[in-house]
């Protein structure tokens, strides 16, 4: 099976859809001569197989040193493998093959704890290793990814001529750049994908209340998201919503989604973004809202036990509407819950570039998030803007995005209302409302927080009237 003699400009490690998928777009849109390597060999073959078109620029390799023997010098591994510890067998196997100024790039979801730890182990070789975000999904990945990449700066320089030419393009900007050393690349993948678990689960309980609160089909539903993906809620997500919802099932007749087992997974992304928020002290609220939604619709045969004990307990209140008005304000809810989100996301991307000295370019994030990833979006543009216009303390404080909060919370607030009153889960607007009040609020609660904590535990508080720490002697209890 061996095929000896071409000289690969870069390998890709990993056959699965994603890694196929880049190794085509590397050869297809890139013009590179890409190795191919795959646990399963015959799969390697099966992709070079099936693209003749591209096949001269294809080479399948039989084993890790084939690979290695096919790639110039000095030598790209991209792997692409599910992962955890799939990544870490990877680098064992490849790494005593490579010298002195190779390039080892790990492009999948990656936390990026691991990115940094591995960087760490791999630097005494020489080996320039690279933790690479790549969103966009498997169509992204053929045809052009939102790519974020980290580590030595020097390395992404060797990196740009083949990176940018496979990777999405706005206006024919690439949207791929470097954003920092280390992890830095992985960590914004992440924030990417915790956006993304928000972004999906408030436009789900949105069409909840379309189903559920005014009685549409699901046809319908997905005509009203197709209406408002013209205007300020423009987006991926709201696109496919749209064609989602309009799709028929070919075997029932029924709207697909009406054949869809209502359970939700993850992978690990949205996850680690909130674990990450929560460790550096930002409230991500709305992302965690989004995460255990995910987890409560995994209980599936509980919620059915659960409805079947409590039945129908909406209160008597507010109702929603189809007409104009009524989807106006659902229109305007969910256009400010989402930019709530964002600036949610960017509070953590910018906690983090401080924590970890990375001096994330936040405005290019939002750039290279325009095309190819999957919460690309109208407003990302402004967003650009408002970092580069000059320092952001929080993205709801920068006038463009303040202006449209001011707009739209009047009709967060009537839509979380009246859901609550029809008994209707809406756990990310919830919580995309509940924290822009608190994050509005000069005087919280917290001071009573520190009372009791000080109280049980001799945690000390602060004073509004000096400065200094301090500890109240409690009456016992």
């Amino acid at each position: 099976m061996s095929e000896t003699g071409a000289r690969a400009d870069l390998g890709v490690l990993g056959m699965g859809t994603m890694g196929a998928n880049l190794a085509l777009n590397f050869a297809d849109n890139g013009g590179f001569t890409v190795a191919l390597g795959n646990r399963t060999v015959e799969k390697s073959y099966g992709v070079r197989d099936s693209n003749p078109d591209l096949a001269p620029r294809l080479v399948p390799t039989d084993s890790i040193e084939h690979m290695i023997q096919t790639l110039k010098s000095p030598r790209v591994v991209v792997i692409m493998v599910n992962a955890g510890q799939p990544v870490d067998d990877q680098i064992a196997l490849v790494l005593p093959h490579l010298d002195k100024g190779d390039i080892l790039i790990d492009a999948g979801n990656a936390d990026f704890n691991d990115t940094v730890r591995r960087e760490a182990a791999v630097r005494p070789t020489g080996v320039h290793f690279v933790g690479m975000g790549v969103s966009g999904g498997e169509e992204g990945a053929r045809h052009g990814p939102s790519i974020m990449v980290g580590g030595d700066r020097a390395v992404w320089e060797r990196l740009k001529p083949l990176l940018e030419p496979i990777s999405a393009k706005y206006e024919g900007v690439p949207c791929v750049d470097w954003l920092g050393e280390g992890g830095a690349g992985h960590f914004v993948k992440t924030l990417h994908n915790g956006i993304e678990y928000a972004d999906m689960q408030m436009i789900a309980e949105v069409y909840g209340i379309l189903r559920d609160g005014v009685g549409l089909k699901a046809g319908a539903i997905g005509d009203i998201f197709a209406d408002w993906n013209t205007r300020g809620l423009s987006s991926y997500l709201v696109e496919i919503t749209g064609v989602t919802l309009r799709e028929t099932d070919p075997d029932t007749g029924q709207p697909m989604v009406d054949v869809i087992v209502d359970e939700a997974g993850q992978k690990g992304t949205g996850r680690w973004s909130v674990i990450e928020a929560q460790k550096l002290g930002i409230g991500a609220t709305t992302l965690e809202a989004a995460v255990s939604a995910r987890g409560v619709s995994s209980r599936r045969r509980e919620r059915a036990e659960a409805a079947r004990v409590f039945g129908d307990i909406a209160l008597p209140g507010a109702q929603f509407h189809a007409d104009r008005d009524g989807l106006g304000e659902l229109e305007s809810a969910l256009e400010c819950a989402k930019l709530i989100a964002y600036a949610q996301g960017y509070a953590t991307l910018a906690e983090a570039s401080r924590e970890f000295g990375w001096n994330l370019p936040l405005g290019t994030i939002a750039r290279i998030w325009r095309a190819g990833c999957i919460i690309r979006s109208a407003f990302l543009d402004d967003i650009a803007q408002a970092y580069e216009a000059g320092e952001v303390v929080n993205l709801l404080q920068a006038p463009s995005f303040r202006d449209r909060i001011e707009a739209g919370q009047a009709n967060l607030r009537r839509v979380v209302a009246k859901a609550a009153l029809a008994g209707l889960p809406v756990p990310a607007l919830s919580a995309a409302l509940s924290y822009f009040d608190d994050y509005r609020r000069a005087r919280g609660t917290t001071n009573l927080t520190q009372a009791q904590r000080d109280l049980f535990g001799a945690h000390t508080f602060h004073r509004l009237d000096r400065e200094g720490t301090f500890h109240h002697r409690w009456p016992q209890v």
